[in-house]
């Protein structure tokens, strides 16, 4: 059909936008260990985050960990072998993040959205570029879940949308937009704001964004426009922070979104 988005082909490796720096030689040193040790275990990984955000923009900011993703199924495996070499290992929350210590430097093993309910699979893998990270070959996050990942880290102390905006501006062409829809179709409306965001913040870049992906998210809130409102009082907003809203649940009258009927 005209106008439908090429699919992607595997990528073999890329070239970083931009070398990310560590916040200290300490902490390189421990992420290069981290990298290397996860490489030798054999199971699939892959690095996101600041510095996936670094390689495929070219910014770079001050972070305090390193996020690497993999599958339910192999972070407990993850734990044990670095709680066999002598490192300190957290379950924050069996939901979707565990971490990895020595003394202050750790990093973050996320396996799931945050608020889990999207779970890293094997379509994650299947796309991921290569590249050279401390001087260990790691393969990354590809930018279709990248923004993923990304898209409902809304809280009032941290907000991903400008990274959203900024992988859209840099690496449109490498974004699996049909992927992308199929992993936020039950919540479009929030892709919706994101794609909106990036036409506000660069309009002349905004054919960077397919036409066919605007035309069938705005026709999806046409159609939406005409239906009545939903019988059941959520809080979606809680998949966004849980504390941010907090009051619709405790004094609203609004179920948790984990306890609607979506």
């Amino acid at each position: 059909m005209a106008g439908e988005p090429r699919a992607v082909s595997h990528i073999r490796s890329i070239d970083a936008a931009a070398e990310p720096t560590a916040p200290s030689a300490l902490a390189e040193t421990f992420y290069a260990e981290a990298l290397r040790e996860l490489s030798k275990l054999g199971l699939p990984f892959l690095l996101a985050g600041t510095y996936a955000l670094s390689v495929y923009t070219g910014i770079i900011r001050a972070t305090k960990d390193l996020d690497i993703l993999c599958k339910p199924s192999d972070y407990p495996r993850i734990l044990q072998r670095f709680k066999s070499l002598g490192y300190a290992v957290e379950i924050e929350d069996e939901r979707w993040i565990a971490k990895v210590f020595r003394g202050e430097h750790f990093f973050d093993l996320i396996f799931a959205s945050w608020h889990g309910t999207m779970a890293v699979s094997d379509q994650w893998f299947e796309h991921a570029p290569r590249v050279d990270m401390f001087g260990v070959p790691v393969r990354v996050i590809t930018p279709t879940e990248l923004i993923w990942s990304k898209a409902f880290v809304q809280l009032r102390h941290r907000y991903d949308g400008a990274d959203i905006v900024h992988v859209i501006l840099k690496q449109h062409d490498r974004i699996d937009w049909r992927r992308l829809l199929g992993y936020m179709d039950l919540h479009w409306e929030v892709l919706l704001v994101h794609l909106l965001n990036f036409r506000w913040a660069y309009p002349s870049e905004r054919d960077r964004v397919p036409r066919w992906l605007m035309d069938e998210l705005i026709g999806r809130l046409e159609r939406q426009l005409e239906l009545p409102a939903p019988r059941v009082k959520i809080c979606r907003g809680r998949m966004f922070s849980e504390i941010d809203y907090a009051a619709a649940v405790k004094e609203w009258g609004f179920a948790d979104v984990r306890e609607g009927n979506e």
